[in-house]
């Protein structure tokens, strides 16, 4: 739970960030934007997992490698994991974001630029919070999602829900049970995702966005 919050955290941020850099106009924030988003979208979550504990630590000086691999458990896995799950989500939510904001209407941004709002406070003020009103439904998913992804991290040894079924299993033979439990943890999780996302979507929810009346 503690490994889908953070990741989710971290995606959420840089999403954000790369999200609105790809609707920048033209320049190099632009193209690190699309780089991230095309080199974390497709290459395989299980790739990347055993790319950020087995190859990074290679690949840093010798003194930071090996602190990291000498880090106590379960830390040595759990960091990894939350950098992988976290970096590999943020490319799928900062399409999210670009498309967002690129589904409002161009007369606010030229209003804004006309106003004298800067480009920072734009976003932050006018831009993103509507942006996020219709792209909820998205998150929403992206949220249950990182959840379940996290399993895959039992790859690199940290011990989750899935890997404690398995551990369960091989120690009492009870396959069904330690399994069913951990099948019905998922969907109880994700069913109370969706119902607390279904309520914030409801309260935030801009009719005239949705149905596209604001458009020119």
């Amino acid at each position: 739970m503690f490994l889908a919050l953070g990741a989710w955290t971290i995606a959420l941020v840089v999403g954000t960030l790369v999200g609105v850099a790809r609707t920048l106009p033209d320049g190099v924030l632009p193209r690190v934007g699309r780089v991230y988003v095309e080199t974390f979208r497709n290459i395989p979550l299980l790739v990347q997992m055993f790319f950020w504990y087995f190859v990074l630590p290679e690949l840093l000086p010798a003194r930071v490698g090996m602190a990291i691999k000498q880090m106590d458990p379960p830390w040595g896995s759990f960091v990894p994991a939350l950098i992988c799950l976290g970096l590999f989500t943020a490319a799928r939510i900062a399409e999210q974001v670009r498309a967002g904001l690129q589904a409002l209407p161009q007369g606010q941004t030229q209003a804004a630029l006309a106003l004298g709002f800067a480009r920072g406070s734009m976003y932050r003020v006018i831009l993103l919070p509507q942006a996020f009103r219709i792209i909820l439904p998205t998150l929403t998913n992206e949220f249950m999602t990182i959840f379940k992804n996290t399993s895959v991290a039992l790859t690199i040894g940290l011990v989750e829900l899935t890997a404690t079924a398995r551990e369960i299993n091989e120690n009492t033979f009870r396959t069904f049970e330690a399994f069913g439990v951990v099948t019905i943890v998922y969907l109880v999780i994700a069913l109370v995702a969706w119902q607390v996302m279904s309520r914030i979507e409801q309260a935030v929810h801009l009719p005239s966005l949705a149905s596209g009346k604001s458009r020119p």
